[in-house]
Order: C-alpha cells, then sequence, then structure tokens
C-alpha cells in the first residue's frame, strides 16, 4: 500500500473512531436539534470514514485481524446491550465498554494502516 493509500485508510478508521464518540456523545450530553445534527454528523462522518478505509488497498496483517476481531466483539457488546435493553428490557451497562472496543479497533486499523510495507 502506498503512503497516499496508507493515509487515507488511516483517515477512515480515524473517522470511524470518531464517530462512535460523537454518537455517544449526541446521545447522551446534547438533546434537541443539536442532537440531531451531531448524530447526522456520526453518521456521515461513519460512512464516509468506512468507504475510505475500504476503497484503500487492502493489506493483510496480524495488527488487522486483532482490530477486526475487536469490531466484533465492540458491536456485540454495544448493539447487543442497546437491543437487549429494546426487545428484553435489560440493562444497557455493556453499551461503554463495546464503545470503547469499536473506538480502539477503529484506531488500531488506522496504525495498522499507516505502517509501512515491504
Amino acid at each position: 500500500m502506498n503512503a497516499l493509500a496508507r493515509g487515507l485508510a488511516a483517515l477512515g478508521a480515524v473517522a470511524c473512531a470518531a464517530s462512535v464518540g460523537l454518537g455517544a456523545y449526541a446521545s447522551h450530553g446534547l438533546e434537541g436539534a443539536d442532537a440531531r445534527r451531531a448524530g447526522l454528523a456520526a453518521l456521515f462522518l461513519f460512512g464516509h470514514g468506512l468507504a475510505l478505509l475500504l476503497l484503500a488497498p487492502p493489506a493483510t496483517s496480524r495488527v488487522r485481524l486483532v482490530a477486526l476481531v475487536a469490531l466484533a466483539l465492540g458491536v456485540l457488546l454495544f448493539s447487543g446491550s442497546l437491543l437487549g435493553a429494546v426487545f428484553a428490557a435489560t440493562s444497557t451497562a455493556l453499551a461503554p465498554a463495546g464503545g470503547v472496543l469499536l473506538m480502539l479497533a477503529w484506531l488500531t486499523l488506522a496504525a495498522d494502516a499507516l505502517r509501512t510495507r515491504a
């Protein structure tokens, strides 16, 4: 992966990490129109960040595999916790841990994209 592709992939992964934090802030720290605008910004930030990451030439590494496992666990904890609250009236206590895992996974993907490859 050349330097430009690595930079674009890293930017995409950082955008995805930031979108998780922004989405949480929109849900818990804002109200009304501000919450809707921040939520929409998080949605667009995530979608376009993901597009940048996916459209950069792929490279495989052990670090990327660890990041993908963290993404899977994070989405299970985060989304599972929220869906459990909606459909089974369970606690959302696992959602913050899932959100942190998601952000760490995206930042790990960004770091992996920036690594120099032979």
